[in-house]
């Protein structure tokens, strides 16, 4: 994990960014901060755009408009660029290598951080081999932080719902990032696994990552995030501390259906 513990800042700042699809505004005009070790929720109905503004961030679509910069540098490019870059992310629909093992889904993660050139590999040198046994610890000390010790050599396709979730957030930091984008990390969870992890987004946190995170679960989001930004229709409806978002009565509105009135 790249970020220091003692970091202070500003990670990453989206400015209008925009992503139509024909003569559709799937993002319209976002722009959002994170500071370093800041836990940042989006919320909003669904088909508000948030998955949208997440692929824009990472990589998977280019924005229409818009700039992305991370610890001041700008991003774009395939989705590679920007992991190497420090960004990192999780899906809403989990994206496992199911046949393969706990382990070996986290060093393909960690595949990313590798140094070693193309002869080195071939030829098995001694640079390869102390590249992959560190590429080994550290998967394994991942592997830990996120609770799965017992559960390494088992394969992906076999673990339960929850446990799949958290090796998804383990390969996740193989890339070594500054900062995680999860995406919905707790959907099709029950309440002791929903708590779980909470408990691992605050450790993520500690050790000095800033997160953004998608989630339907009101409760969850307002108990862990220090803001939290409304998207409604692809534009911020509202953002600011949980206390002030929960009082507004746009948010409600936006969520019953009702029609806003208010511009955010």
């Amino acid at each position: 994990m790249t970020a220091p513990p003692s970091a202070t800042g500003t990670a990453l700042v989206a400015e209008h960014v925009t992503k139509r699809f024909g003569g559709l505004h799937a993002v319209n005009d976002v722009s959002l901060t994170v500071d370093e070790r800041e836990i940042v929720g989006l919320i909003g109905p669904n088909g508000a755009g948030k998955t949208t503004f997440f692929n824009c961030l990472t990589g998977m679509i280019s924005p229409t408009s818009g700039t992305i910069t991370y610890r001041g540098q700008r991003l774009h490019g395939r989705p590679e660029k920007i992991t190497k870059a420090g960004l990192a992310r999780t899906f809403q629909n989990i994206r496992l290598f199911a046949n393969m093992t706990v382990l070996e889904n986290v060093l393909v993660g960690r595949h990313i951080q590798l140094k070693e050139g193309l002869l080195s590999a071939i030829f098995r040198g001694p640079g390869y081999h102390r590249a992959e046994r560190a590429a080994r610890e550290r998967a394994r000390e991942l592997i830990a932080f996120v609770g799965l010790s017992k559960l390494t050599d088992e394969v992906a396709k076999n673990l339960p719902y929850g446990d799949q979730r958290r090796l998804e957030i383990a390969r996740a930091l193989a890339t070594d990032p500054g900062l995680i984008l999860l995406d919905e990390p707790t959907a099709g969870m029950n309440p002791q696994e929903t708590r779980a992890t909470m408990e691992l987004v605050r450790k993520i946190r500690a050790d000095g990552l800033a997160v953004v995170v998608i989630e339907h679960d009101m409760r969850f989001i307002f108990s862990l995030c220090d803001r939290v930004a409304v998207l409604v229709q692809g534009a911020i409806l509202v953002q600011g501390d949980p206390a002030t978002v929960q009082a507004d009565h746009r948010v409600i509105e936006a969520y019953l259906g009702t029609a806003v009135e208010e511009s955010a």
